[in-house]
């Protein structure tokens, strides 16, 4: 449950930077910035797959573009780490005007380097996570290593990264040689996760060891195994973002509402009660679960869970699922994995008009059965408790609270 915003902002160098702000269907739980690596773009798959992942687990993440990248605006050869972690800034102003300012900062590779940098100057974060992250700025220097003597002797030279051409000039190795991170995250009041792989080719592991054992707690380290540098494989993405999401929430906080008293009593009961987050955004307990409902944003709502009649359907399903299991093992049928699909309609066909609410239901197994046995799945379904439920009538006693 994610939806994704094109946006746009001042850099720092006061070109146009394209961004794209990732967030979840209702309220977030907070704002974050991601940081890609060096000639990279907001769109490498490692960024993408991380902020959507984030977004799905309540946070809203702007990535975007450094200056001369991707799609925004500027000439890369004008730029350095400086200018990124400016840009870092300028990206948190963007957020603190039009949302809410960040209180956690993700940066990969280079990125990782400039959002510790950039920490100290955006004093609402509470948290910083690193990806694969060098100890020092200048460790980028080793992608263009035998263009370095050219830089110095001619200003400038054009380097091949990624297989692309860039313009580097002698002010970029003159910025980045004075950018060691040790003491800069010695200094950090944020808390601190530092990914890395130890089978990184690209940025050695060694380089986390320096900046963890550089930071002062709370420091995590997180050991993505088999990733390679761009974390390239979705699997490993997706374990990173999990980390972080559930790591980040301890010191970014949640809303008060996540945590509110809502009573409720037995198995049998459930309470919803509004958040304040939007119009019909309402958080329900039932037993020890809790859980957003919520509505379609076509109706005003946020769509920030499931609807009634979508909890209905999925109440109905859910029942006829664990009642067709338990009659497959009583009689030992080996039909596999059993699932239900149920929607919910409403038909005029009642007497003067009245609205008739229809359950279409459709059972189905993994392994194929004859149609004997597939007729006494489809009559047992019909005696699931809440198909009773649904087709008899029942009665609704309501109360008001003195």
């Amino acid at each position: 449950m994610a939806r994704s915003q094109k946006v746009e902002f001042t850099g720092s160098h006061g070109e146009t930077l394209a961004a794209r702000l990732e967030r979840p269907n209702g309220p977030a739980k907070a704002y974050a910035l991601f940081a890609h690596c060096f000639s990279c773009s907001k769109d490498f798959h490692a960024a993408q797959r991380i902020a959507r992942r984030l977004a799905e687990a309540g946070y809203a993440v702007l990535r975007f573009d450094f200056t001369g990248l991707g799609q925004s605006e500027g000439d890369f050869a004008n730029t350095n780490f400086t200018s990124n972690v400016q840009d870092l800034v300028k990206a948190a102003d963007f957020l603190r005007e039009n949302h809410e300012a960040p209180k956690l900062l993700i940066g990969h590779s280079l990125g990782g380097a400039a959002v510790i940098a950039a920490e100290r100057e955006i004093p609402e974060v509470k948290a910083v996570a690193t990806l694969a992250a060098p100890a020092d700025a200048d460790h980028v220097r080793k992608h263009f290593l035998h263009k370095v003597d050219e830089i110095e002797a001619e200003g400038e030279a054009e380097v091949e990264l990624g297989g692309r051409p860039f313009r580097i000039r002698k002010q970029f190795l003159d910025d980045i040689e004075g950018h060691a991170l040790d003491d800069i995250v010695a200094g950090m009041d944020a808390a601190l996760l530092v990914a890395h792989s130890p089978v990184d080719e690209t940025v050695g592991i060694e380089n986390a060891t320096r900046l963890f054992v550089a930071a002062k707690h709370p420091k995590s380290f997180l050991s993505l195994d088999h990733a390679d540098h761009l974390i390239s494989e979705e699997a490993c993405s997706r374990h990173a973002a999990d980390v972080i999401a559930a790591w980040a929430e301890r010191y970014v906080g949640r809303p008060d509402w996540m945590d509110a008293a809502v009573e409720t009593d037995g198995e049998r009961c459930a309470t919803v009660q509004e958040t304040g987050a939007g119009k019909f955004h309402s958080w329900a307990v039932t037993g020890e679960h809790r859980f957003v409902v919520d509505e379609p944003e076509k109706v005003g709502g946020l769509d920030g869970g499931p609807h009634p009649y979508q909890l209905l359907c999925s109440a109905l399903a859910a029942c006829t699922t664990m009642t067709l299991r338990m009659y497959a093992d009583r009689k030992g049928l080996e039909v596999g994995r059993i699932g239900t699909r149920v929607t919910h309609e409403r038909d005029s066909d009642g007497p003067a008009g009245a609205k008739t609410d229809i359950f279409h239901r459709e059972i189905y197994t993994e392994a194929d059965v004859d149609a004997e046995v597939g007729d006494k799945l489809v009559e047992i379904a019909n005696k699931c408790p809440v198909h009773r439920t649904l087709e008899r009538s029942s009665t609704i006693e309501t109360s008001r609270r003195a």
